[in-house]
């Protein structure tokens, strides 16, 4: 650790000891992250001057649209199974397509191209 990450460390142990820190707006709640927060620090400036341009790339908007599905889908009344069906397929879709563009994909999924189209027009129905 550096010195500045040091002296940074100690005063918020300070911090902390004296109870500056307990209390704060947004405790307890959850971290609203970044889009970029999952982009390697050395493209981050790169990726910001697209954002700032008005382009996402293909993987922030995939990410940026899983998460408008998850909010739906936890939204939606659990008396609507059609609803939620339709919201978790959208999900499952826009997962695989976030993890094959990441290279992540699944191997059956990556070596019969066959089958990753019948699954993706299934899962695609609504």
């Amino acid at each position: 650790m550096s010195l500045l990450d040091e002296i940074a460390e100690q005063r918020v142990a300070e911090a902390r000891d004296r109870g500056e820190l307990d209390n704060l707006p947004g405790s307890g709640r959850r971290q609203q992250l970044d889009d970029d927060a999952m982009v390697p620090a050395h493209l981050r400036a790169g990726y910001r001057l697209l954002k700032n341009a008005g382009f996402l790339p293909p993987e922030m908007q995939l990410q940026r649209e899983i998460n408008t599905v998850e909010e739906l889908l936890e939204q939606l009344p659990v008396e609507d199974q059609a609803g939620r069906s339709d919201a978790r397929r959208r999900l499952e879709v826009l997962r695989m397509q976030l993890a094959e563009k990441r290279g992540r994909g699944l191997s059956l999924l990556t070596t019969d191209p066959a089958y990753q189209q019948r699954l993706l027009d299934r899962l695609g129905k609504r």
